[in-house]
């Protein structure tokens, strides 16, 4: 069980881990990830790949922030994008 104020006192940006480090990395991308991938390649009006793992969808999500200078979402939101759930 995790202590709230530990958690709440955490460093939000080591509560990241890189995709490539994801175990489940290797999935296909969640639903979450496709549907919010799909609007970001529409907006930067880039080609949307359906067949990208996890990991890659998560990196196209962050490269396509760069893009449509949504790089400022909050790190939670691309988690929930990323896994469905929130570790917040």
């Amino acid at each position: 069980m995790t202590d709230k104020r530990t958690s709440q006192q955490a460093d939000p940006g080591n509560m990241r881990k890189n995709p490539d480090d994801w175990v489940s990395g290797d999935e296909p991308m969640t639903g979450a990830q496709r549907s919010y991938l799909k609007t970001l390649c529409e907006e930067a009006q880039q080609p949307f790949d359906d067949t990208l793992t996890k990991a890659q969808a998560s990196k196209r999500i962050d490269e396509l922030h760069r893009m449509t200078r949504r790089d400022n979402a909050p790190v939670v939101a691309r988690d929930v994008a990323a896994n469905g759930t929130s570790r917040a």
